[in-house]
């Protein structure tokens, strides 16, 4: 089972890499990391989880938050495209403590890379 987790900001040219990821790729489910005004505006093409965070929150209980919402999951692809440092590093964090293998991955222009 792959969860692709994803950093989902308000820099709206993100948005169609994001759109392409969810829609293009089967993955066992999708978690978007965010704010509540990306998800009013964020119209994902298959079923997501949302993880809702505050970019005034402090390191630590943002970082607990996205790390309590996250699901059990097998294997995870991890794709920051969007967001800012802030929340990257919260996110990195949580993943990194609970699958310490994951993978980042992106849509480029010979298709979805891993690294």
């Amino acid at each position: 089972m792959v969860t692709l987790i994803c950093s989902l900001s308000r820099g709206k040219g993100s948005w169609g890499h994001i759109t392409r990821l969810i829609s293009d790729h089967n993955w066992d489910e999708i978690v978007l990391i965010t704010n509540d005004w990306c998800k009013q505006n964020f119209t994902p093409t298959k079923e997501v989880t949302w993880v809702l965070i505050n970019r005034n929150m402090g390191f630590e209980l943002m970082k607990k938050t996205i790390k309590d919402a996250l699901p059990k999951a097998k294997e995870v692809s991890l794709n920051m495209i969007s967001g800012d440092g802030k929340e990257h590093m919260a996110t990195l964090s949580a993943v990194k403590d609970l699958w310490p293998n994951y993978k980042l991955c992106i849509l480029t222009k010979d298709g979805l890379k891993y690294y």
